[in-house]
């Protein structure tokens, strides 16, 4: 997740110095961000203070190896925030942003070289980040910096009826197996273990996220599991890990069975070869603006 880096009147700065985002106020360190997306990609972010901790745990976010580059007169100007991944030893830029006046200034340029220069010290075996597709400025940023795409992550969405369920209730066909809830404790166990087996899943849909889910809910497979809330009159998937197709296929159909008024939506974090075939198949729509998973090696 990157905010705009470039504006169309950069300012220059004559010195930076960084700062561990621990050790600035909370609020100031709030009111930053806010002011970094204020016009972001896919709207504003408009996070309460409240409600900011809990933002940066669902991030991974250790403040501690996170950064904030600051003017000579002690002013916050940009930020790189870390989530460390030890399955595998990587580093994830969770967030950049650099404040309005600051883009253009080299801010964020220095943060991230920064960034890939501690991760290396700390013997990290890459840097990873999601940037939007369409935030060219953030990508070609990153790919100067040799971080690379290997994955495409989609959203999707399904209007009520739009996807055949399967029938009766969480029921099979064709050839598809039949899913089974699981309480948070296994579903969380079961994350777990795909992170040993399945490489460069998106930090979003694992347990270091999904365990601050509030109401989730988990069916699985024998080699799948779905994860889900159920939002207003939708029903939100926030983790769909399913490596077979008759899997992803059988996972959604059930949730459709069991709520067929509701609206299918699937943020922008599903990789195509975890289940995002199997929704495009069964006619789910996926979405113009999507992420990419980019890789840097260290």
């Amino acid at each position: 997740m990157t905010a705009p880096t470039s504006p169309s009147t950069p300012a220059t700065f004559d010195a930076l110095s960084f700062l561990r985002a621990d050790e600035l106020a909370p609020e100031l360190l709030h009111a930053t961000f806010t002011r970094a997306f204020a016009d972001y990609l896919i709207g504003p972010f408009q996070i309460p203070v409240a409600q900011w901790p809990m933002f940066l745990a669902r991030q991974g976010v250790d403040l501690a190896l996170s950064r904030v580059a600051m003017d000579a007169a002690g002013a916050p100007l940009a930020f790189a925030f870390v989530a460390p991944r030890p399955l595998p030893r990587r580093w994830r830029l969770a967030t950049m942003g650099a404040t309005p006046e600051a883009r253009g200034s080299g801010a964020a340029p220095a943060l991230l070289d920064d960034l890939i220069a501690r991760a290396a010290a700390a013997s990290q075996h890459a840097v990873e980040l999601e940037v939007f597709a369409q935030n060219e400025r953030a990508r070609r940023l990153y790919e100067g910096r040799g971080f690379r795409k290997i994955h495409d992550l989609l959203g999707y969405v399904a209007d009520a009826g739009t996807i055949a369920p399967s029938v009766p209730g969480i029921g099979t066909g064709n050839g598809e197996s039949a899913p089974r809830s699981v309480d948070m404790p296994q579903l969380l166990s079961w994350l777990e273990a795909a992170e040993h087996r399945i490489a460069d899943l998106p930090l979003q849909v694992t347990a270091t996220v999904i365990r601050h889910g509030v109401d989730y809910r988990g069916w699985q497979t024998a080699d799948a599991q779905i994860v889900f809330s159920l939002p207003d009159e939708t029903v939100m998937i926030h983790s769909l890990i399913a490596p077979q197709d008759t899997d992803a296929r059988a996972l959604i159909r059930a949730l459709v069975a069991v709520y067929p008024e509701r609206r299918l939506r699937v943020p922008q974090l599903q990789r195509e070869d975890l289940g995002g075939a199997a929704l495009r198949a069964l006619g789910a729509v996926p979405q113009p603006l999507h992420q990419q998973l980019m890789l840097r090696p260290l």
